[in-house]
């Protein structure tokens, strides 16, 4: 059975709420409670209504922001992203703005009817949107050129990517003209061979950050040929263009960075793959000078000279194995030759008188072997080694 600590559990959820994008920008109406405001800056309260209660906690810079008197029992509208206090492990409204129900609250439905309506065409799912380019050549922008945003984004473009062509199409990004204008910016933009576009512009309430939240602008982006981040007012702050945009940046600075690489970080990597191949190049150069050292040593063995050195040696050895061949066959019929000369020495009838033998012979020539061959009075030769002897047969 596996067992968790109540750290583990608790991090778990906090991982779920930061995950979930619709907690992660709300609207909430309540009754104020409880309201703390610390030495610090910060304020603790809770929202309530009939049925439930919800812990709030506005820090310091967001709470120096707010217009409206806030005071327990009052009915007010929160806006902000509902997370996890994991040391209480208490959930809790992270707010970055606080609004008196009425014109604001008109807004805020007003948005939620879009944001719900274009969710369900599709126009928020991440299967439609687009990657940014890796290295654009050319970016459009669409801002205010008196707006501050318009020069953080200049100063980030050129510090990280230099050599990019940045392409302004200004319009204006606050006011009830300033949709159309955003629209005709974009289609600007369209026409023209960009590789991504930045619709940028700095923090503001929500009703100057209000034309980002039209209709006709939201469906502008989701029509772009062209990938779009948008980059509009603080990290706390949320637009429908934001959910449309194929990237969504905190701020327009941020958007800058999104845009492009960093030319640091290019050099670095460019640096770091010199450093590789030159080491690959010197493991490659080693081993093939390895390899031809191995090659000049084989072909210093195997070149004609030494082959036929070679083969005159083999040739060398073959011809004294076959004189030596040739001499042993040579002394062996020698031996048997010898050997016969002896065996017909040996039979030579000259060899056989030589040693005091004669051999009888008649008129015929024929050989006496047997005294009953001859007769008296009968002519015989005798063959002695050296003479012959003619006889005649007395008896």
């Amino acid at each position: 059975m596996q067992t968790y600590s109540v750290g583990d559990i608790t991090e778990y959820i906090k991982d779920l709420f930061d995950a979930d994008r619709n907690l992660g920008s709300v609207w909430v109406q309540g009754e104020v409670s409880r309201l703390t405001r610390a030495r610090s800056g910060h304020w603790y309260f809770t929202i309530k209504d009939s049925h439930a209660q919800l812990s709030c906690v506005m820090f310091r810079s967001a709470a120096n922001r707010v217009s409206i008197d806030v005071s327990p029992g009052a009915e007010i509208l929160v806006h902000g992203k509902i997370g996890v206090y994991v040391a209480r492990g208490e959930y809790q409204l992270v707010a970055d703005m606080i609004e008196a129900v009425g014109g604001i609250g008109d807004l805020h439905r007003q948005y939620e009817e879009l944001k719900r309506k274009l969710a369900e065409e599709g126009l928020f799912d991440q299967a439609r949107k687009r990657a940014i380019p890796t290295f654009p050549a050319r970016i459009g922008v669409v801002t205010s050129p008196t707006a501050a945003a318009w020069h953080d984004i200049q100063t980030v473009l050129s510090r990280r990517m230099p050599l990019v062509e940045v392409i302004l199409s200004p319009s204006l990004v606050q006011g009830t003209d300033a949709p159309a204008q955003i629209v005709r910016g974009l289609q600007r933009l369209y026409r023209m061979d960009v590789d991504v576009i930045l619709l940028a512009r700095g923090g503001g309430s929500l009703e100057d950050l209000w034309c980002f939240n039209d209709e006709l602008v939201a469906r502008a982006v989701a029509a772009s040929p062209i990938p779009v981040i948008s980059g509009v007012g603080h990290e706390i702050d949320f637009t429908i263009v934001d959910f449309v945009a194929d990237l969504r940046a905190p701020t327009p600075s941020a958007a800058a960075e999104l845009a492009t690489p960093n030319r640091d970080d290019l050099l670095l990597d460019i640096d770091r793959l010199r450093m590789r191949l030159t080491e690959q190049l010197g493991d490659s150069l080693d081993l093939h000078s390895r390899e031809l050292a191995n090659k000049k040593e084989w072909l210093r063995w195997w070149t004609p000279l030494k082959r036929i050195e070679a083969d005159s040696r083999v040739l060398f050895e073959l011809r004294g194995r076959q004189n030596r061949a040739i001499s042993t066959f040579l002394t062996r019929l020698h031996e048997r030759l010898t050997s016969r000369e002896r065996a017909l020495n040996t039979a030579n009838p000259a060899q056989i008188l030589g040693r005091g033998y004669a051999l009888v012979i008649d008129e015929r020539g024929d050989i006496i072997r047997r005294a009953a061959q001859v007769s008296a009075g009968q002519r015989l030769d005798i063959q002695l080694a050296e003479d012959k002897i003619k006889v005649k047969v007395d008896e």
